[in-house]
C-alpha cells in the first residue's frame, strides 16, 4: 500500500533561498553604510603619536643660530695708494694704537711733497722782502717827513721874523712875500709828507698781511701733504687684534682699498640670521637667551641690517650681564628669540600633521581610545615645541599629532594595539 512521505520545512532549497537573501540585504546593507557614512582607515597605535592637549606656560620665540664676533670691528682701508714695502706685523696680532702695520711707497706723494716744500719756503722768502722793503719804505717816508717837519719850522721862523721886519719898514714887501710863499710851500709839503706816510703805512699793513696769510695758507697744504706723506705707513686706530690682513710685499694697494680689520677684544656679540617672515617683529631691544654650559645667558638685539638677503636679515645681539667664559669668535651659538612675553595657554604639542591640515583641522580621539575623528580647531602663535590652541579642544582630549601624510579623505580613524 501507498504511504504518505512527509515533506521536511527546511530543506536545501529553501536554506540557498533564505542564505542569498541574507546575504543580499548584508550587501545593500555595507552599500548603504558605506556610500552614505563616513569613511574609515584601520591604523595601528604605535604607528602614530597620540598627544594630550594641557594647560600651560607660553612664550613665543623662534630657533636661531647666532655667530660670535667681537663688539667693534674696526676695518683697515688705503688713505693713499702705494706699493707695499714693509709688513710689520702678521694677521692675528695683538696691537696697541697707533703701532704701525705696514708701509707703502708713494712716488707721485713723494715729489708733490717736495715741491710744496719748494713753495713754501719761497713763499717765505718772499714774505719776508716783502717785510724788510716795507719797513725800508717807512723809514724812508719818515725820514722825509722829519725833513719836512724840520724845512717847515725854519719857514715859519723866517716868516716871523721877516713879518716883523715888514711891520717896522725894515725890509721890502719883495722879501716878505718871499718868505710868506716858502711858508705856505712848506706847510702844504709837510702835508704831503704826512699823507703819503699815512698812505704808507696802511699798504704796508695790508702787504705783510696778505704775505702772512698767503705763507699760512702755504703751510696748512704742506701740513696735509705731510699727514698724507705719514699715511703711507698704515697704523693702528685702537686697541685690538690684527684678524685680517691682506697685503704682500710688492703689491700695489689703490686709496680706499681694503687693507685688512682688527677686532676691538673688549667683548664679544652675535651676528643672528632671521627668517624674513618676522621681519616686521624684529625691533631693537627685542630679548633672547642663550644656553651655553648648562647655564641661560639674557641677550637683546642692539642693531638691525635691513638689508635681506637669501629670505633672511641680519641682527647683532649682546650678552645682557654676564658673558660666557671660554667663547672663541666664529663659534656658533644656539638662540631662543622672544618673541612675546610669557603666558597661560591652552597647548598642543608640534607634530607633522600641521602639514597637511594647516592648523585648521587635527584627529581628536575618542574616551576609549579606539576612534579618532575630525574636529576643526584653531591655532594660534607657535613655539619649536607647541602650538597654542584658541578654539575646539579642551585640557585633556588627547590628539593624532603625527603626520596625516598616507590618510587622504578618511574621515575616521580605527585605533588598533598592535
Amino acid at each position: 500500500m501507498d504511504r504518505v512521505i512527509e515533506k521536511k520545512f527546511w530543506n536545501s532549497k529553501r536554506l540557498m533561498i533564505i542564505g542569498g537573501s541574507i546575504a543580499l540585504a548584508a550587501l545593500i546593507g555595507a552599500s548603504i553604510y558605506f556610500s552614505s557614512g563616513k569613511s574609515k582607515l584601520n591604523v595601528e597605535t604605535d604607528r602614530i603619536t597620540i598627544s594630550e592637549i594641557k594647560q600651560g606656560p607660553f612664550q613665543e620665540f623662534i630657533p636661531v643660530d647666532g655667530v660670535v664676533l667681537p663688539v667693534t670691528t674696526i676695518y683697515l682701508d688705503a688713505l693713499e695708494g702705494g706699493r707695499v714695502e714693509q709688513k710689520f706685523v702678521e694677521d692675528g696680532a695683538i696691537l696697541k694704537k697707533n703701532q704701525p702695520i705696514l708701509r707703502l711707497s708713494n712716488t707721485d706723494l713723494a715729489l708733490n711733497l717736495a715741491n710744496q716744500e719748494t713753495s713754501v719756503f719761497q713763499v717765505l722768502t718772499q714774505m719776508q722782502n716783502t717785510t724788510n722793503n716795507a719797513e725800508q719804505n717807512s723809514i724812508n717816508r719818515q725820514t722825509q717827513m722829519a725833513d719836512a717837519d724840520n724845512a717847515l719850522k725854519e719857514a715859519e721862523r723866517l716868516y716871523k721874523v721877516n713879518k716883523k721886519l715888514y711891520d717896522q719898514k725894515v725890509i721890502g714887501k719883495q722879501e716878505y712875500e718871499s718868505s710868506l710863499n716858502l711858508y705856505n710851500y712848506q706847510v702844504a709839503r709837510r702835508q704831503l709828507a704826512d699823507d703819503i706816510l699815512k698812505q704808507d703805512g696802511s699798504s704796508m699793513k695790508l702787504q705783510v698781511s696778505q704775505s702772512k696769510e698767503s705763507y699760512s695758507r702755504m703751510q696748512n697744504t704742506l701740513g696735509l701733504m705731510r699727514k698724507k706723506v705719514g699715511d703711507l705707513i698704515v697704523r693702528s686706530p685702537v686697541d685690538g687684534q690684527l684678524t685680517t690682513l691682506d697685503a704682500e710685499i710688492g703689491q700695489n694697494k689703490n686709496k680706499g682699498e681694503r687693507l685688512g680689520q682688527i677686532d676691538v677684544m673688549g667683548g664679544f656679540k652675535a651676528r643672528v640670521n632671521v627668517d624674513e617672515h618676522y621681519s616686521s617683529r624684529i625691533f631693537i631691544g627685542l630679548g633672547g637667551e642663550c644656553p651655553i654650559g648648562g647655564k641661560t645667558y639674557k641677550m637683546t638685539i642692539k642693531k638691525i641690517y635691513t638689508q635681506i638677503t637669501g629670505a633672511r636679515i641680519q641682527v647683532d645681539m649682546v650678552f645682557n650681564d654676564s658673558v660666557p667664559k671660554n667663547l672663541r669668535l666664529g663659534q656658533t651659538l644656539q638662540i631662543h628669540l622672544t618673541l612675546s612675553d610669557e603666558r597661560n595657554a591652552l597647548l598642543v604639542s608640534k607634530g607633522g600633521f600641521y602639514q597637511q591640515t594647516g592648523g585648521n583641522w587635527i584627529f581628536k580621539v575618542n574616551e576609549t581610545g579606539t576612534m579618532a575623528y575630525k574636529v576643526d580647531i584653531q591655532l594660534g602663535n607657535q613655539n619649536p615645541d607647541y602650538y597654542e590652541v584658541l578654539q575646539g579642544l579642551k585640557v585633556g582630549d588627547k590628539v593624532i599629532t603625527s603626520s596625516y601624510e598616507n590618510y587622504g579623505n578618511i574621515q575616521e580613524l580605527v585605533l588598533k594595539k598592535p
